[in-house]
């Protein structure tokens, strides 16, 4: 493992004189490479390398472990999170998963999560790689745990009116270590493959400019916003969408040395679909059943997995074009099909590889948070005050009042994590927002590996991810409150690390 500190300055006045300041690390894990090793040998060296190391660690090749945990929750009624009030499910309409990838080159292991969860917060995290540090030979350091942002999954953050249950908090963060184990305890030698395809006909911006006077005040009482989250289908003035989208599917095929599917992580910028009762794995989990029975029929072991892209400013709905009918939870196998079945036929034309070289890189920053100012919380109050007899708060001020309220108790900064992954010519970025599609969109076209996607949500829940410029435009994503609230400029100090760790990894 190299490591690389860079000195942070230091802008907490209420440190005392003396005590040293967090430094943001950089770090990368990665496989050793036989040719610098045997220039650095000379001839005896080298025989002797030869004769005491019969099989070196390069030659072992890849193998691969899949395992999906169920992490359905064993008691009932459970919050649920995903909208203004909270939710409640008394049962499970379909299981909820952590679906595991782990990968060994025969240096470097690495392990891939995906868990159907809106949001995960960094604290239960960093509890589940502890554990599965503890269980497993992987460093926290090469785990990638990732939230889909199905919004029909118990509470595991606060946000809004929802609140964790505490019970179950513990319990997922020991699934998903239990998870991993699963899934390092199935490795076996595998080769690996990518594959990309495209389906444009289910993912649209969903803020759009509206003409003068038709945009609502935000729940501030400002009128400053020139652009709405879902004004509606053909609202009245509605000009154009604020931002791009990104159509393609990238996915990492599995296969052992034999060429059984294994597994297959897909990645796809759709915010999530919707429809089904809670609780629900949406189409997250709708699509890895599909792949499953259009790749890996015979397979009971086949894990198939769906990471969420950027897709911050995204859905599958259309409002500039007539309404589109579906039955209850219709839509969410109409998605999940038809994004299976294109991903099903990019498969059957990809090579799969069995010697490549896996590396983890991993930067600590530290970011400001948008901080209510005592007006603010003078008005947040009087609102509350008006509101203290309601077990629900109604309307958007309200709400947002006690998103105010609960701010001012967030420290001036606070630690967000930036990740990538390199297996083979294939990098993976995470980030632990909701990232705006354009983000997504620069970071592939910075990346200086053939092929690159981004897994939102990982590692930790930091709010939305949009430039300075949607910030500007204002916006539901742009609201403060505890689902958005890092500083205007993260998102450039969070692409400079992507940059930073790029170079790291492509070495």
């Amino acid at each position: 493992m190299r490591h690389f500190e860079t000195p942070k300055r230091d802008t907490n006045p209420t440190r005392k004189r003396g005590t040293p300041s967090l430094t943001r690390r950089v770090s990368f894990e990665t496989a050793s490479k036989p040719n610098q090793a045997f220039r650095r040998l000379g001839l005896a060296g080298l025989l002797l390398l030869l004769l005491s190391t019969p099989t070196p660690t390069w030659a072992e090749g890849l193998r691969a472990g899949a395992f999906a945990m169920d992490v359905t929750p064993t008691k009932f009624p459970i919050s649920v999170n995903g909208n203004m009030a909270d939710g409640e499910a008394k049962s499970a309409h379909d299981p909820i998963h952590a679906r595991c990838l782990v990968l060994d080159d025969g240096t470097t292991r690495l392990a891939i999560v995906v868990v159907d969860s809106c949001m995960i917060p960094r604290e239960l995290i960093l509890d589940a790689k502890s554990q599965a540090a503890k269980l497993t030979k992987i460093p926290r350091t090469n785990m990638l745990i990732s939230a889909t942002h199905t919004h029909s999954a118990p509470t595991v953050t606060g946000v809004f009116q929802s609140e964790p249950n505490a019970d179950y908090v513990k319990y997922l963060a020991k699934k998903i270590a239990e998870g991993i184990q699963t899934a390092e305890s199935r490795l076996a030698p595998a080769k690996i493959g990518f594959g990309k395809t495209r389906d444009e006909g289910n993912v649209f911006n969903r803020r759009w400019k509206r003409e003068p006077g038709l945009i609502p005040a935000n729940p501030f009482g400002g009128t400053t916003d020139r652009v709405q989250m879902n004004p509606g289908i053909q609202a009245k003035g509605l000009i154009e969408s604020a931002g791009p989208v990104d159509p393609d599917i990238s996915f990492l095929s599995v296969q052992s040395a034999g060429g059984k599917p294994l597994a297959l992580l897909a990645n796809y910028s759709l915010h999530y679909v919707g429809g089904n009762p809670a609780l629900s794995a949406d189409y997250f989990g709708a699509f890895a059943e599909r792949v499953k029975q259009l790749i890996a029929p015979e397979s009971k072991d086949f894990v198939g997995i769906m990471s969420n892209g950027t897709s911050a400013d995204v859905n599958n709905v259309n409002f500039g074009s007539p309404a589109m009918k579906f039955g209850p939870g219709e839509r969410i196998k109409v998605v999940a099909d038809g994004v299976a079945k294109k991903v099903a036929v990019a498969y059957a034309k990809i090579e799969h590889k069995s010697s490549l070289a896996l590396v983890a890189g991993t930067k600590e920053l530290e970011l400001g948070v948008r901080k209510p100012t005592e007006v603010d919380l003078e008005r947040a109050n009087k609102i509350l005050d008006e509101n203290k007899d309601k077990k629900v708060l109604v309307g958007m001020p309200a709400i947002y009042a006690r998103e105010t309220v609960l701010m001012a108790k967030y420290p001036d900064k606070v630690p967000v994590t930036i990740q990538v992954l390199r297996i083979g010519d294939v990098s993976i970025v995470a980030i632990p927002c909701e990232v705006f599609t354009e983000i997504g969109l620069a970071i592939k076209k910075t990346s200086p590996l053939t092929n690159t996607f981004t897994i939102e949500l990982a590692n930790g829940y930091n709010g939305y991810l949009p430039t300075p410029a949607q910030h500007a435009l204002g916006g539901y994503e742009t609201w403060r409150a505890r689902s958005s609230y890092l500083e205007v400029e993260a998102s450039p100090k969070i692409m400079s690390a992507v940059k930073e760790l790029f170079a790291g990894v492509a070495k």
